[in-house]
């Protein structure tokens, strides 16, 4: 069978050698190009539709004509709906009368206002529930401006140190509080020591630091490395406690404690002891207001002898505070042999005659014995209003 010859181009076109038929019956019959659906707005008929020619669609153009180029005429029910819906006729604005009686209630209202000829206080209950009320008076029926006067009465420092109420409480309850178990041997154990004598110290003061109607915290600790910056400044060295945004903190030293550990056990153990018990001694100074009483009337003092001597009366009182721990937790904690020896060599070698310095304002040897040992036997605060005794036991 020969092959067919491939079909030219538009074959299958209307018109094309693959259509079955005459030109004229295609023309005239179901396969007539078809004409546009509709008429354009306000134009006239449609020009007849271009001729199919083979392949090609006739050269004759039409031009687009009617309203879709210019303005609609009037009338037109396409432009009408379009205005209805994106131009539609402004809302006039009708202002609305106010009552007649409303009105004169304002000016009347107004009246007396400016005329002062009556005091009245409007009560406004807004949609959230708000009332506005009017200002209290300053001023007394006799015309003179009224000066509120002090609430409570206030105490004078010098009465915060020597009648303070901690003084009243009576001896702490006995203690059992065994000497923490934590060699100085490192830093970590230095922390652990003073973190388990700080929980002792808290339950022994709480009980009487409440009783006595002050507010009770424990102390912030902070264990420090030489020439740290801590709440209390720099530290080198030494013990010490200070008022800060925790309430109180006590900044303790440890490296030289962990070098002299292994020379003098005992002693460095006493140390430790004594150290401490000497700052949370001022710590319950601070929870009963006599550290601040203390620092104002050292501040206000006559000349440099007596602000010395008020500081002496602290310093002494918090050693005595501390003893008094010491003394409630003698049987669990005990303080013979050669720690007990190490522990009176350090009472005598801390006064302030033995200092570089020769500052007086910690006591001597002989008072810091007087007030340790008077604490450490009664186990009273009571025994610690170093504030009130002669210059000759605060030396």
């Amino acid at each position: 069978m020969a092959d067919k010859p491939a079909p030219k181009p538009g074959h299958f076109l209307p018109g094309g050698e693959g259509e079955q038929g005459t030109a004229d019956d295609r023309t005239a019959g179901g396969s007539a190009p078809l004409a546009a659906p509709t008429p354009r707005l306000g134009g006239d008929a449609p020009p007849a539709p271009p001729q199919l020619t083979g392949s090609r669609i006739d050269s004759r153009r039409t031009t687009l004509s009617g309203s879709r180029l210019g303005p609609p005429p009037a009338g037109d029910r396409a432009a009408a709906a379009y205005r209805e819906v994106f131009h539609p006729e402004p809302v006039p604005f009708v202002p609305k009368k106010r009552s007649k009686a409303l009105i004169a209630l304002m000016v009347v209202a107004v009246l007396l206002f400016l005329a002062g000829g009556a005091t009245f206080a409007v009560k406004v209950l807004s949609s959230d529930g708000f009332v506005s009320t009017p200002m209290p008076s300053t001023k007394p029926s006799g015309g003179t401006t009224a000066t509120q006067g002090p609430v409570g009465k206030g105490t004078p420092d010098a009465d915060i140190v020597g009648k303070n109420a901690i003084y009243s409480v009576g001896r702490l309850a006995v203690a059992n509080c065994p000497e923490p178990a934590f060699r100085p041997t490192s830093k970590e154990n230095v922390r652990s020591y003073y973190q388990a004598l700080t929980a002792c110290l808290d339950k022994a003061w709480q009980p009487v630091v409440a009783k006595a109607g002050f507010e009770f915290r424990s102390p912030n600790l902070i264990i420090f490395d030489d020439g740290d910056e801590t709440a209390c400044g720099v530290q080198h060295d030494l013990a010490l406690y200070c008022q800060d945004e925790h309430g109180g903190s006590v900044t303790m030293p440890w490296q030289n404690i962990v070098e002299d550990y292994p020379k003098n056990k005992a002693e460095v153990r006493a140390e430790m002891a004594q150290s401490f018990g000497f700052v949370y001694g001022v710590h319950v100074q601070n929870l009963t207001g006599m550290a601040d009483a203390a620092d104002n009337l050292a501040d206000t003092a006559a000349n440099k002898n007596a602000q010395l001597e008020v500081q002496r009366r602290s310093a002494l009182q918090a050693y005595c505070f501390g003893a008094v721990f010491f003394g409630t937790a003698k049987a669990s904690f005990p303080l013979r042999g050669e720690l007990l020896r190490q522990w009176t060599g350090l009472i005598q070698r801390r006064g302030d005659e033995h200092t570089k310095d020769k500052v007086r304002d910690h006591g001597s040897s002989k008072s810091l014995a007087l007030w340790m040992n008077q604490g450490f036997a009664t186990t009273s605060p009571g025994a610690c209003n170093t504030f009130v005794a002669a210059s000759a036991k605060v030396s």
